[in-house]
């Protein structure tokens, strides 16, 4: 039911709790540990079943009287409570990258609610009708104010839509039907006009609803690089559960060591510290904050494999025109061929023109009118119109009376014409050496002239080029035009190979030959004749502009239609894999400095001396192994929640050789990780050391021995 006085195409507004909020990230860390949650991630699916187990161990002894050695009711509910941060820390950072991306999903999900629409019937009557009921090939009506209630194409009139809310992009665009930017959004705003869109998304399929999953990251499934850390990690955890438990039974049958120290509480603990639960309790927020990042360019990944992947990527194919260069070329300059006077070839390239709706197309009128002429009126059934195909390259019109008039590539109208005149070649060389691109107009096969296109290059591709070489990726452009004008437009912007004169099926080509070679390949597209390129490419690019076969072939779509964007998206995936490459150095080398400190506290005989050389381990100069084992593994827990922020926001890179990384990556969160290990540590054990005189303790103490000897509680 409608609430009243609610207009038509209005938003209703809806009041949730954001996701956000603490209380409801609390709540979600705590609902984390339902064991099938707890189960998708293995190492801590193992701290989860040993935290249970010391639980009961700690509370009820009495059940393990063959394992109850040297039981310590104060030692163990600290080891237990210490068990539970390591947990709770590891579901707090998912439930934090979760919330971010909810708290989004919640804000879009109120874009679309209680949109109304003003459904055309087939009979043309119109009606008002909730936004759920339409499906798609049904017509709606927009006009000012409204709000678009599915994405859809326009097919009548125009529309000036504001799609801040989508894009970010502050300045409203135009959105008419015959042109190639007729596609409108579910959810945008319409500034002005009155259009009729016909629907082309089903319910729950459009991109709003595509972003909201994205964001939400409910369904996410795991990259091929976590899957294969996830087993790196299980299987060090199964070795060093082997080591423990062979460890414990060679305490148990030969007594040495001191029954107080070395116990089950003590062996869950070294297990645990030296398992790498850092890096497994951080995972998951790792890939979560990575989708989100590329969420906030405006980019819907289908999958985090696509942008785990661009993150790897060895060879770039960028388009020329949009990508490159800015994207319009227009007409700068007449050169009429020999024996042809100037308004001759003028009025020759108005009728070629004057059916083009093409930005080249409308730029030769304009550069016409500037010169004096107007485009001639042709009749309706007086002339047939020759589209532009990739394998003629060549459009134009042929009139009632037979007359051809075509305009073209170089190439294309020398095989139309048979033969070019010679200063018309010369004309068109140095055009396409300056970087622009020589169109020939030819009227019954005779070249009557040259039209110069010019296109400019992105201010600060260069340097983005410039830094993908850096990183070991090779860029290749692609582009239509002759190979001077392909040349110039390379050797400006710095792109390592160029492709001239290319046709659809180059990209594929192209593709085919790179990945047969074993590199990953990214390119972006829009058409249909880039779907083929798009599904083999390993990173598909495609436009929101683009048409459905595109945006299906390719994983990942743009919604800003900005073509440069994938050298950003290649940059995400870079932080991505460098963010998780430098917190796992960071664990390992965490871990190895765990060992300085617990390991001395264990070999410790029970009249309270070191075994053997094992004291030479103890740099860390601690007395008390109980304390110095607490501490380690109360370390272990709080390194978590602190490596949380570098996690979501992921490691800041500068583009540098593989090399230089793995160096950087050494020096800073390898001697990083081992250092700050030590004096994490030392200063826990101080800590716990300065609580164990506090007047308060001793009491504490009692109350929890007496209320817990034997399993009594």
């Amino acid at each position: 039911m409608e609430r009243p006085g609610t207009e038509a195409g209005a938003r209703v507004p809806v009041r949730r709790p954001t996701h956000a909020s603490t209380a409801l990230v609390l709540s979600e860390s705590f609902r984390m540990f339902d064991p099938r949650r707890e189960v998708k991630h293995p190492v801590m699916f193992t701290v989860y079943v040993l935290f249970w187990f010391v639980a009961l161990f700690t509370l009820f002894p009495q059940w393990f009287p063959d394992i109850a050695r040297g039981y310590d009711p104060v030692y163990c509910v600290a080891i237990t409570i210490i068990l539970f941060l390591t947990l709770w820390f590891s579901h707090l950072s998912e439930s934090i990258a979760e919330a971010r991306g909810k708290a989004v999903a919640d804000s879009l999900r109120e874009i679309k609610t209680g949109v109304r629409a003003r459904q055309v019937l087939p009979d043309g009557r119109v009606q008002w009708s909730s936004s759920d009921q339409l499906r798609v090939g049904d017509t709606f009506e927009i006009t000012a104010g409204d709000t678009v209630p599915l994405d859809g194409d326009v097919v009548h009139g125009a529309a000036q839509i504001d799609e801040s809310m989508m894009t970010g992009e502050s300045e409203p665009v135009i959105r008419e039907s015959g042109g190639d930017k007729t596609s409108v959004l579910g959810g945008t705003k319409v500034v002005q006009g009155t259009a009729r869109v016909r629907v082309t998304a089903a319910q729950g399929q459009s991109f709003l609803d595509q972003l909201i999953r994205l964001v939400e990251g409910a369904n996410r499934a795991k990259t091929p690089n976590e899957l294969a850390l996830d087993t790196i990690l299980a299987s060090l955890t199964i070795s060093l559960l082997i080591v423990i438990l062979t460890f414990m039974y060679l305490a148990l049958a030969f007594p040495i060591l001191s029954p107080s120290v070395v116990n089950l509480a003590t062996m869950i603990a070294l297990f645990v510290s030296l398992i790498p639960t850092t890096i497994g309790a951080l995972l998951p927020a790792i890939g979560i904050s990575g989708l989100n990042r590329v969420a906030r360019a405006n980019i819907i990944a289908k999958s985090g494999k696509a942008v785990e992947a661009a993150g790897d990527m060895d060879v770039l194919i960028l388009d020329k025109t949009g990508t490159i260069t800015v994207g319009n070329r227009l007409a700068v300059q007449f050169v009429p061929a020999p024996g042809v006077e100037g308004k001759e070839l003028i009025s020759w390239a108005l009728i070629a023109s004057s059916l083009d709706d093409t930005p080249e197309g409308r730029s030769i009128l304009r550069l016409a009118a500037r010169r004096g002429a107007q485009a001639p009126r042709l009749e309706p059934g007086k002339y047939r119109v020759v589209p532009f195909t990739g394998e003629r390259r060549m459009s134009g019109v042929v009139l009632a009376d037979g007359t051809e008039v075509f305009k073209g590539s170089i190439t294309a109208m020398s095989v139309y014409c048979g033969s070019l005149p010679g200063p018309i070649v010369e004309a068109a060389d140095a055009a396409a050496r300056a970087g622009m691109t020589p169109l020939a107009i030819a009227a019954n096969k005779k070249v009557v002239g040259l039209v110069f296109l010019k296109d400019v290059v992105k201010p600060g591709i260069s340097d983005r080029i410039q830094e993908l070489r850096t990183m070991g990726i090779r860029t290749i452009m692609c582009t239509g035009d002759n190979r001077l004008t392909a040349e110039a437009i390379a050797t400006e912007s710095g792109v390592d190979e160029y492709i001239a004169e290319a046709k659809p099926e180059t990209k594929l080509e192209l593709i085919r030959r790179e990945k047969a070679q074993g590199r990953l390949v990214a390119m972006t597209g829009d058409g249909t004749n880039d779907a083929p390129a798009l599904a083999q490419a390993d990173v598909g690019l495609v436009m929101n502009s683009g048409t459905g076969a595109a945006k299906e072939a390719g994983n990942m779509v743009d919604l800003d239609n900005d073509p440069t964007k994938l050298i950003e998206v290649v940059s995400i995936g870079k932080q991505l894999l460098i963010t998780r490459g430098s917190l796992t150095t960071f664990a390992i080398t965490n871990d190895v400095a765990k060992y300085f400190a617990i390991l001395p506290a264990m070999f410790v005989t029970a009249a309270g001396t070191s075994i053997g050389g094992v004291a030479l381990l103890n740099i860390l100069g601690f007395t008390s192994p109980k304390i110095a084992i607490l501490a380690t593994v109360f370390f272990n827990a709080i390194v978590i929640p602190m490596l949380i922020p570098l996690a979501l926001g992921g490691v800041w890179f500068k583009p540098r050789s593989a090399i230089e990384l793995l160096r950087r990556n050494l020096v800073i969160y390898g001697i990083g990780g081992l250092l700050s290990a030590f004096v994490g540590i030392w200063i826990c054990y101080e800590a716990l050391a300065w609580i164990g005189t506090q007047p308060w303790w001793t009491p504490a103490i009692q109350f929890l021995t007496q209320h817990m000897a034997g399993g009594i509680l």
